[in-house]
């Protein structure tokens, strides 16, 4: 049970425009009207979308300006299948990846994950002569709609804008030694709100002290600040150690906003919470050691979720732990199994501690310019003391021809009576409800301008709701959306 909250439950009785009594209902509809309906508010945002897209801008021109300069020696170095030279360790004037001199930079995911070498990489390249830099960014300025139809009453509309923006340095200490910056930031916050948007049988985290549900959390302004240091042995055997406040420990695959296969959705899984939600966690310590084809990596770190004020820093208490161990046979596949003790992870149920394990398989396949298929398999599951685990299957593609992408993403996962924040007194106290996600989205480059891309795009999702969740959901509500993508130029 939550302590130190007053609960409010959803409550189905008749299908009707509002649930009486629900508090959580209430106030986000309220939170919609406002988003939608009040003049200075909207403006607040077109005011922040100028500023983020002047920022991305400023950025385009001037890391485009950098790398005009050093043209001939970056043509070398940013090659999608480029693979260091083993004869001896990587030249710096070669970006390398983050946790090894002896490894292509596309093999580097969230925090210290991997993914397939033959990863293609989008962002901007900028040298000096000792250090390497890279930037990095997403956006998607869009209209969202959960419930099409109407079918249910936990629906909800809104202009929003999930981002990101990233920025990261390495540099060689010595002819064994790389130090390693990493840097992620997000408006989130500020552009939707402390309620985030709305999505369909999303649930983690609260706001002003209740869960919420059907809606996903904006992302922290300081999303990762790490630093990192690697020794390579050989060219086969590596030793690192990583430091996040914040960062991610070594637990569930590469996120789903950096994933080959997952990054041209704009949306999280909506088992986000099953797999991949540790991503921004304030307190991470991790150590790895790589040998030939295998890593292996232990973290220590913060348990508890990001709380709702998005804009500071959180006590770490290094209370949780996990461990990884990653495989990457070729170019083309990375694979990883994890499994990590999160002490406490939700501030409505400070008393539930949660075991969660995880495994994944990413495959991506290049076959011309601009041209791949990229798709990624998920398992995820939690478990908590003295209850049943509940599990999270996604399986996602992307398709990218040139200007054009086409992306794909099924999920089936089981989410409780007390993540749905329903009644237990009606629905059960255990009752696992059994969640089908499917969505289908593409996009098309529209302009490309100082090694910035601005993309249209839309995507449809279709949910299926079990026969008890009918008179909230609908049977099968539909979702839909509309975007702009502003993203860097592939490199």
């Amino acid at each position: 049970m939550r302590s130190g909250y007053e609960t409010k439950y959803f409550n189905p009785g008749k299908r009707q425009p509002e649930i009486k009594g629900d508090l959580v209902d209430k106030t986000i509809r309220k939170s919609q009207s406002l988003t939608l309906n009040t003049k200075q508010y909207v403006v607040l945002k077109k005011n922040i979308f100028i500023l983020f897209l002047s920022v991305c801008c400023i950025e385009s021109a001037y890391a485009q300006h950098v790398h005009m300069n050093m043209k001939a020696d970056s043509s070398k170095t940013v090659m999608q299948d480029s693979v260091p030279k083993h004869n001896d360790m990587m030249d710096i004037s070669v970006m390398c990846n983050a946790y090894s001199l002896n490894l292509p930079m596309n093999r580097n995911g969230s925090g210290t994950s991997w993914q397939p070498d033959a990863s293609p990489m989008y962002g901007y390249m900028i040298h000096s002569k000792k250090w390497m830099y890279m930037l990095h960014g997403n956006i998607f300025i869009r209209y969202n709609k959960q419930d099409l139809t109407n079918e249910g009453t936990r629906g909800g509309k809104m202009f929003d804008a999930p981002d990101m923006l990233m920025a990261m340095g390495q540099t060689k200490i010595g002819n064994n030694g790389l130090f390693h910056f990493n840097t992620m930031f997000s408006l989130e916050a500020p552009i939707v709100g402390g309620y985030g948007y709305p999505l369909l049988f999303q649930t983690g985290e609260s706001w002003k002290g209740q869960p919420l549900v059907d809606r996903q959390h904006p992302h922290d302004l300081f999303s990762e600040l790490s630093v990192s240091y690697s020794y390579s042995f050989s060219k086969k055997t590596d030793l690192f150690v990583y430091l996040g406040y914040p960062g991610e420990p070594a637990l569930g695959p590469v996120s789903f906003m950096h994933r080959t296969s997952g990054m041209n959705n704009p949306d999280a899984p909506v088992g986000h919470h099953w797999t991949d939600a540790t991503h921004i966690t304030f307190g991470v310590a991790t150590i790895g050691f790589r040998y030939g084809k295998f890593k292996v990596e232990g973290s220590s770190f913060t348990g508890r979720e990001p709380d709702e004020n998005r804009y500071n820093f959180d006590s770490p208490k290094f209370d949780s732990w996990s461990g990884r161990i990653s495989f990457n046979p070729n170019k083309n596949w990375s694979m990883q199994a994890s499994h990590g003790f999160l002490k406490s992870p939700e501030v409505l149920r400070p008393d539930e501690n949660v075991n969660r394990t995880t495994a994944s398989a990413a495959y991506v396949f290049v076959f011309g310019d601009e041209k791949y298929f990229s798709s990624t398999a998920i398992w995820g599951m939690n478990k908590g003391k003295n209850l049943n685990g509940s599990n999270d299957v996604e399986l996602e593609a992307s398709l990218r021809l040139t200007k054009f992408v086409s992306y794909f993403r099924y999920e089936w996962v089981q989410k409780s009576v007390e993540e749905l924040n329903l009644d237990p007194s009606t629905y059960g106290n255990e009752t696992l409800f059994p969640i089908n996600a499917t969505t289908i989205g593409a996009g098309y480059d529209l302009f490309r301008f100082g090694g910035m891309r601005i993309m249209m795009g839309g995507q449809f999702s279709w949910y299926h709701s079990p026969p008890a969740l009918v008179s909230l959901y609908g049977k099968n509500p539909l979702a839909g959306e509309i975007y702009l993508r502003l993203y860097p130029g592939f490199m």
